[in-house]
């Protein structure tokens, strides 16, 4: 966990491991759960259902990589660097699905409050997708 964060933290973060790619997943994840100051069961179940269904894990595997992503984000004191990281990890054409994922833990806990959607707004943005996509994203967590 040391060297990721010491590779997400870098001026100009290298690509990440598939590995590496996850944690720091997770940890975003982990990071908008906890943007409102509450970390719901609902907002914690949510989040292993993506890594779940993202990564085919089982229910070990996902509870220790939220774990170890709860950690992270602990640490992690800068969202530009880690989501530009993130950016470099995920092909645009996943970016998407990304935010969708996102859109749905933010929204797990059936509130909606202001500081998740400024948060939601710039990791958008660092992502590389417009305030069109991202609505469409938030959209299709809605649905789902």
């Amino acid at each position: 966990m040391i060297e990721l964060l010491r590779r997400l933290l870098a001026p100009e973060p290298a690509r990440l491991p598939e590995p590496d790619a996850q944690l720091a997943l997770a940890a975003l994840l982990v990071r908008v759960a906890r943007t409102d100051g509450l970390y719901a069961a609902e907002e914690v179940e949510r989040i292993d259902r993506v890594l779940a269904r993202r990564y085919g894990l089982d229910p070990f595997a996902t509870a220790r990589l939220r774990t170890e992503a709860e950690a992270l984000e602990a640490e992690a004191p800068d969202t530009v660097r880690f989501t530009r990281a993130l950016k470099e990890a995920v092909p645009l054409e996943d970016r998407a699905d990304l935010m969708t994922a996102l859109w749905s833990v933010a929204l797990a806990d059936g509130l909606r409050e202001a500081q998740e959607d400024r948060l939601m707004r710039l990791v958008a943005n660092l992502l590389g997708l417009t305030d069109v996509e991202s609505s469409l994203a938030r959209q299709k967590a809605e649905r789902e």
